[in-house]
């Protein structure tokens, strides 16, 4: 178990700050975008095309000197997302209800046009709802931490610390360590459980956080001084979102 997770010492000052209850300075370090993608690219999301395939944008217009944007609806969960289909779409649009499909997107993709001009001109906006039982998860987490928490801003990821002196987990591939970001506490707290069995002692000490995903991206692109931490983070995605994939794949053979 030690070759595939152990405990790894903080590293750098934004890496004390980026985890934890406070969320302080994590806009004080950037990454290059195309490195931000890549971090992203692994990262199934699920948004709603039409019947050629194209994603459903919403065109937003603003009074005065604001700029127009396009507003693209992406989730983090497929069964959210065929229930906004079959409710509010519906409901709304039911022409388009009857033609709309949930499709499949890696949320780096998604990253990189809300990063560029649409061809009409006006910047893509992606809104990224999140799993509800995880938002539960994370305000059960930081109320547990004594904070007054009413609602989490965001999409939640999950990271563990512990040890004498409170260090980050971390996995190892080859011959690199990484830190792992968890989109579903069940997923992480499943990694932790399997490494308590192994080792008893790993279990007083362990502590899982809670940060939420748009100060982790905000992070990284004001990473100006390519903090090592940040450099090695990877996001752990659903797994029930790459079992859909595998199954799609599978169909598709």
């Amino acid at each position: 178990m030690k070759s595939l997770i152990r405990l790894s010492a903080v590293l750098g000052i934004v890496a004390s700050s980026l985890i934890g209850p406070s969320l302080k300075d994590m806009s004080a370090l950037a990454l290059p975008e195309e490195e931000i993608v890549r971090k992203l690219i692994e990262v199934p999301v699920f948004t709603i095309t039409d019947q050629n395939g194209s994603p459903i944008v919403l065109s937003v217009k603003k009074e005065g000197n604001e700029t127009n944007f396009s507003l693209l609806t992406v989730f983090m969960s497929k069964s959210d997302a065929d229930a906004f289909v079959n409710n509010k779409l519906k409901g709304e649009n039911p022409d388009m209800a009857a033609k709309a499909q949930v499709v499949p997107i890696p949320l780096g993709k998604v990253y990189e046009m809300s990063q560029s001009t649409q061809p009409d001109g006006h910047k893509l906006v992606f809104d990224l709802f999140p799993i509800k039982r995880q938002v539960e998860s994370a305000k059960a987490l930081l109320q547990q931490d004594g904070q007054d928490v009413k609602q989490f801003n965001g999409v939640p990821l999950f990271i563990a610390s512990g040890g004498p002196d409170n260090q980050y987990l971390s996995m190892q591939r080859g011959e690199e360590k990484f830190f792992p970001m968890f989109f579903n506490k069940e997923d992480l707290q499943g990694m932790l459980d399997r490494a308590k069995a192994q080792q008893p002692d790993f279990a007083s000490s362990v502590k899982i956080e809670v940060v939420s995903l748009e100060r982790v991206i905000n992070a990284l692109k004001n990473d100006n001084e390519n903090d090592p931490f940040l450099e090695k983070i990877i996001f752990i995605p659903p797994r029930e979102s790459v079992e859909f994939l595998q199954q799609l794949r599978q169909s598709l053979q």
